[in-house]
């Protein structure tokens, strides 16, 4: 019970086992689309598709970062020496 007392999320975050923490990044999409489009939308006969649609947008445009980055820092970067 005391742990639970000082946690602090941003700088003790949750311990996510067999490597499966980037699952969390479809719910946090689908979170931040929802509550987007729901002050943004006019018309709610599109809600759900447009929900579907940003959610896809944001795990995609996630998925590119991180080959970007990956290539920048792991193969780009020594090649330049640092």
């Amino acid at each position: 019970m005391q742990s639970c007392l000082a946690y602090t999320p941003f700088l003790d975050p949750m311990p996510m086992t067999g490597g499966m923490w980037w699952l969390t990044l479809i719910p946090l999409a689908l979170g931040i689309a929802v509550v987007y489009k729901a002050i943004k939308i006019e018309d709610l006969r599109r809600y759900p598709m447009q929900v579907v649609m940003m959610m896809a947008q944001i795990v995609v445009v996630m998925i590119a970062l991180a080959v970007g980055f990956q290539v920048v820092v792991g193969w780009v970067a020594p090649i330049l020496g640092g």
